[in-house]
């Protein structure tokens, strides 16, 4: 097994790291449920995890709340709610039941010049916040006070209020942030008040059933430009051990010892009156009302009808019957062309294994691997009834057991067959292979888990990925640095999600492919065009597909700061983000979109992009390898840009965008085109490949393709019927070529590709 991947590593490692390098669903719980949906200062948006990486001794936990807020959205703006709980709960302890560890913050508000309608006049602040930091280490049987009057910033209003001496606080936000950074006298580090929004994702695109990435290749990030209400807490790795252990003293960097899950709720009291003279009143038991460990799990996972009460529950106390959403997800019904595959074009590339090494079925009420249950097979694994596997093979039709439920409820355990497939013997998935996640703990639900004994990745590592611990398993199984030994060892990426959650992990895609099976391929157990004994290496082109799909927004709209509290600080009332669609594409108005798009001075790392001005104010120029999705963008006023640092023998492709004086942008077609590169003339025949976009596409598919000698390209449906045929000249290296499909209706298609020796076959979407 381990020659087969190494084999095809480079195919494979081609697309992959060039996305690294250049750096579901579903705003992760932004507005989730219809109940909180209506309480916006109780909405928990987002929770992070991670081990500091600047300050890798501690780690870092950050709880956002209250989401969509417009910078400029006065005169009152978004603020930490009175009488509301805002809670970060820990549990350190598999003996323990319920949580070990409890921060709660309360705020309070008052005005320092109630006669005026603004929030900063004179250098008086009005719903001037602060709070009340309280901390329990006996599961919330007792608190303790260890932070009074904490500051919350202001508002990032604009320049006059901040910064103005005279009219303004006549400070910088800068150092409203800095100065509301408190330490206790445990040595937490806490800041609590605006940020922006570091979740990324296309809600336009995600709400309109699916479409992402969208039909018409314009993406736009639904929360860039918007800002939340961060509560972030930096604490040494001693505190969240149960032990008090640092991490040099973890056994290893898998030590499940240092396993902690994390979630965060806001709660409410019970009752709440309106009085006449405009005031309100609260009383009673406090009820929760909010609640969040893994992300996206209430917002697609979780069914319409069960969201408000998802919320109101602990992770210790779940409805049991809440599991089958786990077991038989949703969203994989879109992922199987058996049930409704088709009706969700943008997931075309996201299909699950139905006969994994021609035996396992994991789509929705199948038995996935319990058929296994109490052979000799599973016999010392995970999954034997002796260990866990009462846990993880709990009945027939549960196919998703053994990988969704456990990566959202229980964590994994560093046990086979939760390890990679390097090193695994004859190819066997349930046999020891190359360890790489262990974040086992199940003693509560929905929970973020994290192993704090993984180090972080150097965030200026060129390996660094938004994928997380997705790109980890691409690297243990497929560079040469990590396939050479089964043995534990650190691979880049391991310290991200789902092993706690980093600012710039791409959850939405993660958690896309998760559901896609990818976890699963990771094991050994590949997808369906995998065969044994057959085909020369398990990356299939069904497996490129998932590795390669890209929902079109892939990072956030602005960097992260390099120290502590990590979030950037707010965007301005009256900056760029002030009332302007800053990514708003436009089709027609005071320019036009770039055109003449040409690529010429082309090596095997650098090349010279040029295009037609057009009296634009400038222009974005976004550039990425083909299958990759992670566009590197530049902003120009010239009309050429050379860059370099590209990949030999890989196809790229670039977009331009013109900035136009009042209607946003125009956008440009995209042009492709392949770099040169030593070794890369000659193609053999087991390194055929063809890759098409965009896909779904409407007008013009573009194929990039490498096959020895003259070449064909046919569409057909699904009952083999042509319906577009066109042949290529013989080429020797990697080509790009355009296919006209306008003439094609919606629908699911296959496109072929034949020499004399190879068939390539791609399925493709039509999307009119």
């Amino acid at each position: 097994m381990k020659n087969i991947l190494n084999n095809t590593s480079k195919k494979l490692s081609t697309m992959l790291i060039a996305g690294a390098m250049a750096f579901t669903a579903m705003a992760s719980s932004h507005r989730e449920a219809p109940m909180i949906s209506g309480d916006p200062l109780a909405d928990n948006t987002d929770l992070y995890a991670f081990r500091s990486p600047d300050d890798p001794n501690t780690i870092t936990i950050i709880a956002n709340y209250i989401p969509l807020q417009l910078p400029h959205g006065g005169p009152n703006y978004a603020s930490f709610g009175e009488n509301i709980r805002y809670e970060i709960h820990i549990d350190n302890d598999i003996n323990t039941t319920g949580d070990d560890i409890i921060y709660r913050f309360t705020f309070s508000q008052m005005n320092e010049d109630p006669t005026t309608f603004f929030n900063i006049r004179l250098g008086a602040q009005n719903l001037k916040t602060t709070y009340t930091l309280q901390k329990s280490i006996d599961g919330g049987a007792s608190f303790t006070t260890i932070i009074t009057d904490g500051i919350v910033p202001p508002n990032n209003i604009g320049d006059r209020s901040i910064s103005d001496p005279v009219v303004g606080l006549g400070t910088t936000y800068a150092e409203l942030i800095a100065g509301a950074i408190a330490t206790t006298d445990g040595g937490e580090m806490v800041y609590a008040g605006p940020a922006d929004d570091p979740f990324f994702v296309d809600l336009g695109g995600i709400f309109d059933l699916g479409d992402a990435p969208r039909a018409d290749g314009m993406p736009h990030d639904g929360v860039a430009c918007l800002n939340v209400h961060s509560i972030a807490l930096k604490i040494p790795i001693s505190l969240l051990q149960k032990d008090g252990l640092s991490a040099d003293d973890a056994e290893n960097i898998l030590d499940g010892n240092f396993v902690i899950g994390v979630w965060a709720s806001a709660s409410r009291p019970a009752m709440r009156t309106l009085n006449t003279d405009g005031t309100v009143s609260d009383s009673g038991e406090w009820i929760q009302v909010s609640r969040l460990g893994m992300p996206l799990t209430n917002e697609a996972v979780i069914p319409i009808g069960e969201k408000d009460y998802w919320n109101s529950l602990s992770p210790y106390a779940e409805d049991a019957s809440h599991s089958e959403y786990f077991y038989n997800p949703e969203l994989a019904l879109y992922m199987d062309d058996d049930l409704f595959g088709g009706a969700v074009p943008g997931f075309s590339a996201l299909r699950i294994q139905t006969a994994s090494l021609g035996a396992y079925d994991f789509s929705n009420g199948a038995d996935g691997l319990y058929g296994l249950k109490g052979s000799a097979a599973v016999a010392g694994t995970a999954l034997d009834d002796a260990i866990f596997g009462t846990l993880l093979l709990p009945a027939a039709g549960k196919p998703r057991s053994v990988d969704l439920w456990p990566l959202f409820l229980t964590g994994a355990p560093n046990l086979a067959p939760y390890q990679l497939a390097t090193g695994k013997l004859d190819g066997n998935p349930l046999a020891d292979g190359k360890p790489f996640i262990n974040n086992f703990l199940p003693n509560g639900g929905d929970m973020l888990r994290l192993n704090m004994a993984v180090p972080p990745t150097d965030r200026n590592d060129p390996a660094f990925s938004s994928l997380g611990l997705i790109q980890a398993a691409v690297l243990g199984l497929t560079d040469p640095i990590y396939t050479a030994t089964a043995d534990l060892e650190f691979i880049p990426n391991m310290d991200g999600f789902p092993n706690g959650r980093r600012l710039e992990d791409d959850v939405t895609r993660i958690e896309l492919q998760a559901v896609s099976g990818v976890v699963l391929a990771a094991i050994g157990l590949w997808y369906d065009d995998y065969i044994p004994g057959t085909s020369p290496s398990p990356v299939t082109t069904d497996l490129l597909n998932v590795l390669g799909y890209t929902t079109g927004v892939e990072s956030n709209d602005t960097s992260f700061k390099a120290e502590f509290p990590y979030v950037q600080t707010p965007w301005s009332g009256t900056g760029k983000c002030s009332g302007v669609v800053v990514d708003y594409f436009a089709t027609a108005g005071d320019c036009s979109a770039p055109t003449d798009l040409v690529a010429t001075s082309i090596t095997d790392n650098s090349a010279v992009l040029s295009w037609t001005l057009n009296g634009s104010l400038a222009y974005d120029i976004k550039y990425a390898a083909v299958g990759s999705g992670m566009f590197t963008t530049v902003t120009t006023t010239e009309g050429s840009l050379t860059i370099t640092d590209l990949m030999p023998c890989t196809a790229y492709r670039f977009k331009v965008s013109a900035i136009c004086a009042t209607t946003g942008k125009v956008v440009s077609a995209i042009y492709s085109f392949t770099t040169t590169g030593e070794g890369c003339g000659r193609i053999a025949n087991n390194e055929s490949f063809a890759e098409v976009f965009p896909n779904p596409a409407k007008d013009v598919l573009q194929i990039t393709y490498a096959m020895q000698g003259a070449s064909t390209a046919r569409v057909l449906d699904i009952t083999g019927k042509v319906f577009l045929q066109q042949s290529f000249a013989a080429y020797d290296g990697i080509q790009t070529v355009n296919l006209n499909v306008q003439s094609l209706p919606s629908g699911m298609y296959f496109l072929e590709m034949n020499n004399s020796t190879n068939q390539i076959i791609n399925k493709i979407v039509i999307a009119k």
